[in-house]
């Protein structure tokens, strides 16, 4: 299973978006600071997830999510 996220930034309130096979090794990785592009917006919280059983359908979704149709789906989502 893989699996699409959203993390959302407690320091800027900036999101990032990502795909792995296993989400809580994932997210630790990224509130451990072994991420690069998240290091310096931690704590990150997980907002959003979907799984899929296919790489290529999480990355079709993963490029979704990061158009800007895909920033308004997740802008709706942090406005609840």
């Amino acid at each position: 299973m893989y699996h699409v996220y959203v993390l959302v930034s407690s320091k800027d309130n900036q999101y990032y978006i990502g795909q792995t096979r296993n989400i809580a090794k994932r997210l630790e990785r990224h509130n451990n600071g072994f991420v690069k592009s998240t290091r310096n917006r931690r704590p990150l919280t997980l907002i959003h997830s979907e799984t899929y059983s296919t790489r290529a359908e999480a990355m079709k979704r993963e490029k979704f999510l990061k158009s800007g149709e895909g920033h308004r789906f997740i802008n709706t989502m942090l406005q609840k």
